[in-house]
């Protein structure tokens, strides 16, 4: 198959490349790093409000622009060179998801609108989700009252938990069996009881948070669909949002690629560019090997999520399963090229690394994708 961006899907790449050059630099990102929320939020207005990416994939009917997949690739592989620190991972490219498979929902009619025009952010509560959608879940139960619902449960690994405008909340009827009906419920932060701390990770570039509800109570629209909507729901979301992290990792391994052959340029040992020794230009072409295999799995499992494939899932996990682990080789190989100068605070190759290695068991692990794989074409038994 042959891919190639439209020249105006092009065009979307540079302004975001340009923008995020600009207005996210190495100097924002510490900035950014160091703020009580984990990014800026004048930042985050403009790519809202005034660039209107953050309507990119929300259809018009819900106030977005409309696009598809291939327009978010566009934006996010920029954001993964530059280490983007703002909600946009979680709140387009797993609520938004979630919120779009059960579109016609009281929930989903009150939150899209916010999210396309920046207004609002949110989460989807699935923690590390490590595995299938039923067990991302397991953490909360709900239970049935008089005026609507009441949710229970907590989950130590939340992205954007702390501060999301709206959680999205997977559950179980309290009381039902492992295999019983998933629900998804549209919980507003400002609800009675919930309990959000933040959590220190290795990668200060993305916040987390355990969250906490505690009889959590939310009116019936909250409900997202039937009691059994949860699940596909979450699955789909799941997987585009698997996608999304393997299109950001190819922007963050071409990010290692050109910082290791820059610095390789640059810096002069035994009177000449360590790019001259043949040790360094394997390295840099291994990087270069690990990039555009990368690029090739995230962008086609890119194009499975623009058309609606069926093949989503399968493609989803090659895309997260590869793009891992070569974005944290890249890294890890360009922390080799700069020696000892890349851990230090000024230069971004170790920040590279700990995106990528937290990354690597975010949203499954390489080994649990393989092995989902492994079970789509019969070889084997999912755990």
């Amino acid at each position: 198959m042959h891919f190639a961006f439209t020249d105006e899907q092009e065009a979307l790449r540079e302004q975001a490349r340009a923008f995020l050059a600009e207005h996210a630099s190495s100097e924002a990102l510490r900035r950014a790093m160091a703020s009580e929320r984990g990014f800026d939020p004048e930042l985050w207005a403009r790519i809202g409000r005034e660039l209107g990416w953050t309507g990119v994939a929300i259809p018009e009917t819900h106030g977005g622009a409309g696009l598809t997949f291939i327009e978010a690739m566009a934006l996010l592989e920029p954001m993964g060179e530059m280490l983007l620190a703002s909600p946009f991972f979680a709140s387009l490219c797993l609520a938004a998801p979630a919120l779009l498979t059960v579109p016609d929902s009281p929930g989903a009619r009150e939150w899209l609108p916010a999210l396309a025009e920046g207004r609002a952010t949110a989460t989807l509560v699935v923690g590390a989700a490590r595995g299938p959608a039923r067990s991302a879940a397991a953490g909360f139960t709900w239970r049935q009252t008089a005026d609507g619902y009441t949710l229970s449960g907590r989950d130590g690994f939340v992205l954007d938990g702390a501060h999301a405008d709206l959680l999205l909340v997977p559950a179980q009827r309290e009381g039902a069996a492992a295999d019983g009906p998933l629900a998804l419920f549209a919980v507003p932060a400002r609800t009675a009881g919930i309990v959000r701390s933040a959590r220190v990770t290795m990668d200060a570039t993305r916040r987390f948070a355990e969250v906490q509800l505690c009889d959590a109570a939310v009116p019936r629209a909250a409900r997202l669909g039937d009691e059994d909507a949860g699940e596909v729901a979450l699955a789909r979301a799941l997987d585009l949002a698997a996608i999304a992290l393997a299109v950001e990792q190819t922007g963050g391994a071409q990010r290692c690629l050109d910082l290791s052959v820059s610095y390789a340029l640059e810096r002069v040992q035994f009177g000449r560019p360590i790019g001259s020794f043949q040790a360094i230009q394997h390295k840099c072409a291994d990087l270069m090997l690990a990039v555009e295999t990368s690029r090739s799995a995230a962008y086609q499992a890119g194009c499975v999520a623009a058309e609606a494939g069926a093949e989503l899932a399968t493609s989803a996990s090659l895309a997260k399963a590869w793009c891992s682990e070569a974005y944290f080789r890249c890294a890890a190989d360009a922390l080799q090229i700069h020696g000892g100068v890349g851990f230090t605070w000024e230069i971004d190759v170790h920040l590279h690394l700990k995106r990528a290695r937290s990354m690597e068991a975010w949203l499954g692990t390489p080994a649990w994708h393989r092995e989902r794989i492994a079970v789509a074409i019969g070889l084997g038994e999912c755990a």
